[in-house]
């Protein structure tokens, strides 16, 4: 069992503070760090997406997940907050139907999970195939 030192940060709202890095390996540690049930929607997004884009893109930057097709090229990114986990959708208002929350950005579009929210598999898939599909966020 690792010790407490070893355990990632928990930031405001319960965000785990993940070093930055590129491909699966930071992603599934800050899937891991997820408090609580936030751990099981993590996983569940995690591969909902990765059936949806076969060999997507994975870094964790700025202390989230984010999901792109291209070097350097971002679609998507998840975020912990205090009462539900934050997908955003960088090029969501383009996206049939839009995801239901607006932004200050006009073009992205967010999807929260609160804790017993049960996920439409069938509705996000379609929205993730879509975003993949759109020029990304070089970030």
């Amino acid at each position: 069992m690792a010790d407490e030192a070893s355990e990632p940060k928990l930031l405001s709202g319960g965000n785990p503070r993940i070093a930055k890095g590129h491909g699966d390996t930071p992603v599934q540690a800050y899937i891991a760090a997820m408090p609580g049930w936030k751990r099981e929607v993590g996983c569940k997004l995690d591969a909902l997406i990765e059936a949806a884009v076969p060999g997507v893109r994975k870094a964790v930057k700025w202390n989230s997940p984010f999901y792109g097709v291209e070097e350097q090229s971002w679609f998507l990114a998840v975020h912990c907050y205090a009462k539900y986990v934050k997908v955003a959708f960088f090029r969501g208002a383009a996206l049939d139907p839009p995801p239901p929350v607006d932004s200050k950005q006009k073009d992205v579009r967010y999807f929260h999970v609160h804790e017993d929210d049960a996920i439409d598999e069938v509705r996000f898939t379609d929205w993730v195939r879509q975003a993949s599909h759109l020029p990304g966020e070089r970030m």
